[in-house]
């Protein structure tokens, strides 16, 4: 899927930003950013209950999401030069957002344990990342000859995920959320950690768009873009690597909270450097850090969302972040920064981000002594429990008391 998706980048790039002005690419991005999240407002209620709930699983979605892309990649084949491309690619960006859903759905299925969900998502997002970077290669040399023939390159790679997908285990059916399952998406421990994962994707998207049009405006090579979006994609790959070696000594909250710091300090820092070189940090540090929190976050919700209905919890939140990345990136757009400036801004959300955080953790800690839930999720496969303190995440109690890992 990755391999695809990358097929299309390539394919589309030369024309969407590079071959115009700045001026000219302002209307054409904040027209982008529209369609990107476009896709969640329309099917997001739809996307999740509909993974959950169908007859195949969330396996045969996976496999139906590649069918589709490739597609309308062979559509896109015919009218790379004229209006229906938008359609098409809006069509694309639908189908990529329920994989992805699907996709972290499906993860709790094939682990032993929930113990396993930070290691099983940073495997699989180093895999994205590397797949993606050896398909670039392929993908670029065909878009070199013919944008076409890239395309045509995804469409085999879509394929290929057909075949690949049809190992993947089909996944738990859930006709309908219950009540108590809808109530445990609102607990305290996934809303703020939610908060903190929209505020690191807003400053992901603010970002990205700032520093397209700073560089430039300022006449830098287009040499320097690369740079940024090289050093941006070597620092998520870095993030999703070390996400397992950091959850044998942290937990997912900690994890997360390293994330948000990670980008406080990053960004005060390139405020005080300035230049492009503190720029390329930046970017790199900042998706590690998103990188980071990302594992951390898909695991709290394998881990306390409802097990079957978890698609609609991951369409739910993946609404917000991508809300938070597209309203962010509007800002550069209508109205680019000086480096410095922008480069304080990353840090001074990274440190509201890290407040919020550690004051709703801190809240959270004091309550859960005196917190008592009267319904709690069974285990997979298990009996409800009766009444019971809740004890922190990843923790479990002995028949004394005492707290083990």
């Amino acid at each position: 899927m990755t391999a695809g998706d990358v097929a299309m980048v390539v394919s589309l790039a030369g024309s969407l930003f590079f071959s115009i002005s700045p001026d000219a690419a302002r209307s054409k991005v904040l027209l982008y950013l529209l369609v990107s999240f476009a896709p969640f407002v329309i099917v997001a209620p739809l996307i999740g209950p509909f993974i959950d709930g169908a007859p195949g699983g969330r396996r045969l979605i996976i496999q139906l999401t590649a069918v589709g892309r490739a597609l309308l990649f062979v559509l896109m084949i015919f009218h790379l030069d004229d209006l229906l491309l938008f359609p098409l690619s809006f069509g694309v960006l639908i189908l990529q957002k329920t994989y992805g859903v699907s996709r972290s759905a499906l993860i709790p299925t094939v682990v032993n344990s929930k113990t396993e969900l930070v290691e099983a998502n940073s495997k699989l997002g180093l895999i994205s990342g590397a797949i993606g970077a050896a398909a670039a290669l392929p993908a670029a040399g065909l878009a070199a000859i013919s944008p076409k023939l890239s395309l045509m390159f995804g469409v085999l790679m879509f394929v290929c995920a057909v075949v690949a997908a049809s190992r993947l285990p089909k996944g738990r059916v859930a006709p309908s959320a219950q009540p108590a399952e809808k109530l445990e998406l609102r607990n305290a421990s996934l809303r703020s950690a939610a908060v903190a994962m929209s505020m690191i994707r807003a400053v992901i998207g603010f970002m990205f768009f700032e520093l397209l049009f700073w560089l430039r405006e300022n006449k830098y090579a287009n040499a320097w873009i690369v740079a940024i979006i090289g050093a941006s994609t070597v620092g998520l790959m870095i993030g999703n690597g070390i996400a397992s070696p950091l959850r044998g000594r942290l937990r997912e909250e900690l994890m997360l909270t390293t994330a948000i710091v990670m980008v406080a300090v990053t960004g005060l820092g390139a405020a005080v450097f300035g230049g492009v070189g503190a720029a390329l940090v930046l970017a790199a540090v900042v998706n590690a850090a998103s990188g980071i929190g990302r594992m951390a976050f898909d695991s709290i919700v394998q881990r306390d969302a409802p097990d079957a209905n978890q698609g609609r919890a991951f369409a739910k939140f993946e609404t917000r972040f991508q809300l938070s990345w597209a309203v962010a990136g509007v800002i550069p757009v209508l109205v680019t920064f000086p480096g410095r400036v922008a480069f304080l801004l990353v840090g001074l959300v990274g440190v509201l981000a890290v407040v919020l955080y550690v004051r709703s953790s801190r809240l959270r800690s004091r309550g859960r002594s005196t917190m008592t839930v009267t319904r709690r999720r069974p285990a997979r496969g298990g009996p409800p429990t009766g009444q019971v303190r809740r004890s922190p995440p990843g923790s479990a109690r002995h028949s004394d008391g005492r707290e083990a890992r």
